[in-house]
């Protein structure tokens, strides 16, 4: 199964956490107060329950410090079935999660009038659902391979040339 997971934050005080499954269209969310490794395990942690014991998981991430703790590297090394592959940092349309994360905006919360964090996070957590409910269809490429290659070998050139 291939993930691509991210954080976004919803409002100041908060951060959601995305797993998108490529194969189903669904996803996995968590909304967090804070930004740091300690809700990325428990980020993690989740992610491992919801999904089938049996199946490796492919996370695509973003290059976020709290993914690359010794925290999370020592969990990861008890999960082996978890593979973490790391976007360069010009390249984040590359995660399938942003896509998603654009239609939670649009469709959920633009225009949105929240007198809570709670009423934030009840409708978040009903787009979740009625998405994975109604709208989850795999994810398929617009691109050929060849374009996005070509596209990710700019990203690391740009990359070096910015050095």
């Amino acid at each position: 199964m291939i993930t691509s997971v991210m954080a976004q934050p919803v409002c100041t005080l908060h951060s959601m956490y995305a797993a998108f499954n490529t194969l189903t269209g669904q996803v996995i969310g968590r909304v967090t107060q804070r930004h740091r490794a300690k809700e990325f395990l428990d980020f993690l942690r989740q992610i491992d329950r919801e999904t089938p014991k049996d199946l490796d998981l492919h996370l695509i991430l973003d290059n976020s410090s709290t993914h690359k703790t010794p925290e999370v590297k020592a969990w990861l090394a008890k999960h082996p079935r978890f593979h973490l592959h790391f976007t360069p940092t010009s390249a984040f349309w590359l995660n399938a999660v942003e896509g998603w994360f654009g239609q939670l905006e649009r469709r959920a919360l633009y225009r949105g009038v929240f007198t809570s964090v709670g009423e934030l996070k009840s409708a978040i957590k009903k787009f979740i659902k009625v998405h994975n409910d109604k709208l989850a269809k795999p994810f398929q490429w617009n691109k050929s391979a060849e374009f996005i290659m070509t596209s990710v070998a700019r990203a690391k050139l740009s990359l070096i040339d910015n050095k």
